[in-house]
């Protein structure tokens, strides 16, 4: 995702920004879930000298890679009732990666 898919646009021409007003026009909710590394066997596969039980991760803050689990428990608050005034929303779940 584009740093411009995450804020207003004067002229109106961001993409995420009009279809979210259409969707809450009908009632939708639009909210993402922006991850960072997770440790899955995709990246597994992409990282091969990063050992599998490895816990330090040096281009993210928090110095690891996120578990799966921890996107998913994002996806499922905004899907909950708990994230109900909550719209148009970007959830970073990156360790701190869009903090620097």
């Amino acid at each position: 995702m584009s740093r411009k898919g995450l804020t207003g646009n004067p002229s109106g021409c961001n993409c995420r920004t009009a279809e979210c007003g259409r969707l809450l026009r009908t009632g939708a909710d639009s909210d993402t879930v922006t991850p960072g590394p997770t440790a899955t066997p995709a990246l597994r596969a992409l990282t091969p000298t990063l050992p599998p039980s490895s816990r330090r991760w040096p281009n993210v803050p928090l110095g690891r890679l996120g578990h799966p689990e921890e996107i998913a428990a994002a996806v499922v608050f905004l899907a909950s009732g708990q994230s109900s005034f909550i719209t148009g929303a970007s959830l970073y779940v990156d360790g701190g990666l869009n903090q620097i």
